[in-house]
């Protein structure tokens, strides 16, 4: 590779690198405080909120990729025509096409991350961000001992407890239970304990009280007991086979997919083969989205006042692009045997491409062309 390409490459490399972490850190604060507020409300640790947080980094960096892959073409591109550095190396006899060979070398190898991304890393990680949600979801201790805090661990159940003592003594608890239409239960308490029995999880009240509602009567009846155990294993969701969301599925499930996987999953035959092309497909645009940003500045030539206009171009061929991609997934799902439409985004990308170098190449002739025109 010509030492030009090597330089401009070292450039890009650099460039995506910086505003890929810039762009992964607002993507992953933003979910972050969300997870925070989530997992640290139903009383889990700060070592979970960590491990919640880097099994969503690689959905992020999959969304995150191609964007800085775009920046960064479009950055390093508008650096070296304000510096003249593109006019001097097209001075040399270097065309639009072959400038274009370090930023297509650039978008493949953004590819190549982005094809790892979406066919192995961001399933497995969602698949395991499921089943530990799910581990979360049967923790009753997690559920229920959250002090100041009125939880809802069941339908129709809501529990408060106003302290917990060193010696694992709950204080002032508060229990409804409206899971019966017929009446509601009210349980309250100065002391409780959680007692495992093999029976399951027991929430055992000392001197309490239970208010009991007939609905259709509305009469109360009140009912004070010294000792009364409440079984909260039926609030515990049962371990048992989870069914897997499309998301979680291999490419080869979803471009093969079967009756059970589509009972499993709750989606059409058609709709998992468009999602298996759409991973492919997400991949490529990151070429696509490189090239796009180089090959609009390229338009533009040099220029004292700068390429602002062409930058503005690139971002709307980008929204144009995107258009694409949510037109042609839209023919795709309606009509699954016309599932080539997928790629649409990546071709008609392509297509803008070539049509930029092309234009970058030859101005002379849309120069000749605007002369023509009469005045």
């Amino acid at each position: 590779m010509a030492r030009f390409d090597r330089y401009m490459l070292s450039q890009l490399f650099t460039l995506f690198g910086f505003f890929s972490l810039v762009l992964v850190l607002i993507y992953w604060i933003n979910r972050a405080v969300r997870l925070f507020d989530q997992l640290i409300a139903d009383g889990q640790t700060a070592i979970v909120f960590l491990e919640f947080t880097a099994m969503t980094l690689p959905q992020i960096i999959r969304i995150v990729l191609p964007l800085a892959a775009f920046v960064a073409a479009t950055y390093v591109t508008n650096r070296m025509s304000s510096d003249s550095e593109l006019t001097v190396v097209q001075a040399t006899g270097f065309s639009a096409f072959r400038l274009a060979r370090p930023v297509l070398v650039f978008g493949l190898t953004v590819t190549g991350m982005m094809l790892v991304l979406t066919h192995f890393l961001a399933p497995m990680s969602t698949a395991r961000l499921a089943d530990r949600s799910a581990e979360i979801s049967r923790n009753m201790t997690a559920r229920l001992l959250t002090e100041g805090t009125f939880t809802n661990p069941a339908d129709g159940i809501t529990f408060y407890i106003r302290e917990i003592t060193p010696t694992g003594e709950l204080l002032d608890v508060f229990l409804s239970d409206n899971r019966d239409p017929d009446q509601a239960i009210t349980y309250t308490t100065n002391r409780a304990y959680l007692v495992r029995t093999e029976n399951g999880p027991q929430l055992v009240m000392i001197d309490g009280m239970a208010q009991t509602l007939d609905t259709e009567s509305q009469r109360l009846f009140t009912t004070t007991f010294t000792d009364f155990a409440f079984d909260i294993g039926a609030l515990v969701p049962a371990a048992g086979v989870r069914n897997r969301s499309w998301h979680e599925l291999s490419t080869q499930e979803l471009l093969n997919p079967t009756p059970e996987l589509e009972a499993e999953t709750g989606r059409s035959a058609g709709a998992l083969i468009v999602a298996g092309h759409d991973r492919f497909d997400q991949a490529f645009l990151a070429t696509v989205a490189a090239l796009i940003g180089f090959a609009t500045l390229m338009t533009g030539g040099f220029s004292r006042f700068g390429v602002w206009r062409q930058i503005i171009a690139a971002v709307f061929l980008v929204i144009v692009v995107k258009g694409l991609e949510s037109t042609g997934a839209g023919i795709a799902r309606a009509n699954p045997a016309l599932w080539p439409m997928v790629y649409l985004p990546t071709v008609g990308g392509a297509v803008i491409v070539w049509t930029l170098l092309f234009a970058a190449t030859r101005p002379y002739l849309f120069k000749r062309r605007m002369r023509g025109v009469p005045a």
